[in-house]
């Protein structure tokens, strides 16, 4: 094969390679956007489960724990710079928002992407700063790898060469309401508003 055909070849082969990363990339979004869609009856998703995990009192807590409730999950880490905090106030807004009544009905649940370093003492600090009711969840980290597999969350270690934090991590940042037995009733994107979510979370009740 000449080097003209071997270079037609190569291209070829990336540009295949590249479709079918994007056409998976829309795909996944895709079928996360289609949870409502199949919330009403064309299909069951599958997001969560079972998981033992240790809540920012020290106590070791299963998804069991929350049943009879509905759940507002979220997954990210203490030290992230403006995505979890800007979530987790929107998640706080949304509570307020919906009343007392219907907010007693809902546990608002951090669980932590990096427990490395987000110890028992420092879920507490941090989950107290936003509601009164937020859960903070951390683990082994092979306990959080298996809760973020059921709930299909992507998160990634990505190292700061030039910051006191060594590194940080890239996270999904979705936003997913449980039912009261814990199966999944719908998702919110980072741009969701509290009363969207309140509304969404009222006619879930």
């Amino acid at each position: 094969m000449n080097t003209a055909m071997r270079g037609l070849l190569r291209g070829v082969i990336v540009a295949a390679l590249a479709a079918a990363l994007a056409f998976g990339g829309f795909a996944l979004v895709s079928w996360l956007d289609g949870g409502e869609r199949q919330e009403a009856g064309i299909g069951e998703v599958s997001i969560g489960g079972p998981y033992s995990l240790t809540d920012q009192e020290g106590r070791s807590v299963t998804d069991k724990d929350f049943r009879g409730k509905l759940q507002l999950v979220y997954f990210g880490f203490t030290s992230c710079p403006d995505i979890c905090p800007t979530a987790l106030q929107t998640v706080a807004i949304a509570l307020d928002e919906m009343g007392v009544a219907a907010a007693e009905q809902v546990v608002p649940i951090l669980i932590t992407v990096d427990p490395e370093r987000d110890t028992v003492a420092a879920m507490k600090e941090y989950v107290q700063s936003f509601h009164d009711r937020m859960v903070g969840l951390t683990g082994t980290p092979e306990q959080i790898a298996a809760v973020a597999k059921a709930y299909r969350v992507y998160y990634q270690k990505v190292k700061l060469p030039n910051s006191s934090l060594d590194y940080s991590v890239d996270h999904s940042g979705f936003l997913y309401l449980m039912s009261r037995d814990g199966k999944y009733v719908a998702h919110f994107r980072h741009n969701a508003t509290p009363e969207e979510i309140a509304k969404r979370v009222k006619a879930a009740l």
